[in-house]
């Protein structure tokens, strides 16, 4: 499987931003093209997100799981409730969950787990430091990252896992990685799946490059050959920036 045969994927995370306009432009786009759209939404807008983005080809996603299926714990949201929303997606281990709410790669892999057997499709971010990069360590914290979360699953269920790089010095910065950085990181993580999980696992999961992805460094990001699209954080509250951003993955 090479990566004309993986479907691209485009993924916006709004954070703690609503944006409802932005899914209503970009529908013509996402109608139109052949890459998988979804916008990860704040889980109170996940009900009323579902019927406008079901009129299109697009889907939605959350930005975070409770590790735990039920039970006492206030405020949580369980990978049942956010299925039963009608999200296909959840974004997991984004480096603000880990920085903020210290959120390790223990907590991480219960939550990859959870997403998993509600039969949703994780997002697994995993990223280094500008610290961890200049101390030569970047892909050792990213296979942890990856290992910790990913190496209890078979070669099958990496047809619905998605694993982000975003470098945490990239992310809210303005600042991105070159498409040569983000390639060989994302060739690396490639070849570490296929290390722990076997060629087909390596060859069905798809690889999407975060960190201030927009729709000026779009085109040279998506050529790379292990980058089979984004995770747009900004850019994907404008609707010009995040249409242009999926023609140029439907443009290939």
């Amino acid at each position: 499987m090479n990566k004309a045969q993986r479907r691209p994927l485009i993924a916006g995370n709004w954070k703690m931003n609503l944006a409802e306009p932005v899914v209503l432009e970009a529908i013509e786009t996402a109608d139109k093209t052949n890459v998988d759209v979804v916008i990860c939404v704040p889980s109170i807008a996940l009900y009323q997100l579902d019927f406008i983005a079901s009129k299109a080809k697009m889907s939605i996603g959350a930005q975070d799981v409770s590790a735990h299926r039920d039970g006492a714990y206030t405020g949580e949201v369980s990978g049942l409730m956010l299925a039963h929303t009608g999200a296909d997606y959840c974004i997991v281990g984004h480096s603000e969950r880990r920085n903020y709410h210290g959120e390790t790669n223990l907590v991480i892999a219960e939550k990859v787990r959870r997403v998993l057997e509600c039969s949703l499709s994780p997002i697994l971010c995993v990223g280094e430091t500008f610290e961890e990069r200049e101390r030569n360590i970047d892909f050792d914290i990213v296979s942890l990252q990856l290992r910790s979360a990913l190496n209890a699953y078979n070669t099958k269920v990496f047809e619905s896992i998605v694993v982000a790089y975003e470098p945490v010095w990239a992310i809210g910065t303005g600042k991105s990685a070159s498409a040569e950085q983000a390639e060989e990181m994302c060739e690396f993580i490639r070849a570490d799946i296929k290390a722990f999980a076997g060629l087909g696992a390596s060859r069905r999961a798809r690889i999407l490059y975060g960190g201030s992805m927009d729709d000026k460094n779009a085109a040279e990001l998506l050529a790379q050959p292990n980058i089979d699209g984004g995770l747009i954080g900004g850019a994907s509250l404008d609707a010009a920036k995040f249409a242009e951003i999926i023609e140029t993955a439907n443009r290939g």
